[in-house]
């Protein structure tokens, strides 16, 4: 999977995953109110704002900065490509090694929360949960080697780079299990743009983070 597969459904992922908790929350808040009022829990009912993805998207930009939340999802490829496949093509001859593994994801994510109980930040939890759509979408089960690691050894899988580019090309064209991902992260991040340049907030995003 390439950028726009991933960086687009990561952002989908986490928008959905906001709209969940937020209608959950809805949801308490009003049996809450229910039963305060002695009334059935049949009369419970949602703001059905919280259901369009505008709301859902707003709410999750004033949760956590999706910037950091495209760039986790990207951080397993932006280091293991070049490391693998062109400063040290040589010894791993890999463009997935190290932060495809899951010890790389436990790590960032235990260093994540700490930062969070303690300090109340976020950012490297945010930038772990791109980090695990990331493995998740390049089905990185598949490869027990590199996603253990270094339970199996300390050696990555060695691959012929030789015409890695033309592979690369092919599949995209050729792979459904490649393009369509694609096509829908394209679908996403086609969507989000959209709707900044509807709210004329691109570059407020861009330099703050937020709409």
């Amino acid at each position: 999977m390439f950028v726009f597969g991933h960086a687009g459904i990561t952002l989908g992922t986490a928008i959905a995953l906001n709209g969940l908790l937020n209608k959950r929350h809805h949801t308490d808040i009003n049996v809450n109110v229910s039963e305060a009022k002695h009334q059935p829990s049949v009369g419970i009912t949602l703001d059905p704002n919280t259901l369009s993805m505008s709301s859902r998207l707003r709410s999750l930009v004033n949760s956590i900065d999706i910037r950091l939340l495209m760039f986790g999802s990207l951080i397993p490829d932006i280091i293991d490509k070049p490391v693998g496949q062109f400063f040290f093509r040589d010894t791993f001859s890999n463009g997935r090694i190290f932060c495809h593994t899951l010890l790389f994801l436990i790590l960032i994510t235990l260093g994540g929360l700490y930062l969070y109980y303690t300090r109340k930040k976020k950012w490297l939890l945010i930038l772990s949960f791109g980090c695990l759509t990331h493995l998740i979408l390049d089905a990185m089960w598949l490869n027990p080697k590199t996603l253990f690691w270094p339970l199996y050894g300390f050696s990555f899988e060695r691959l012929e780079l030789n015409y890695w580019s033309k592979d690369l090309l092919h599949n995209l064209l050729n792979n459904p299990l490649v393009w369509i991902p694609e096509l829908v992260g394209i679908s996403l991040i086609s969507w989000f743009l959209w709707y900044l340049f509807r709210k004329g907030a691109i570059r407020t995003f861009i330099f703050k983070g937020h709409i």
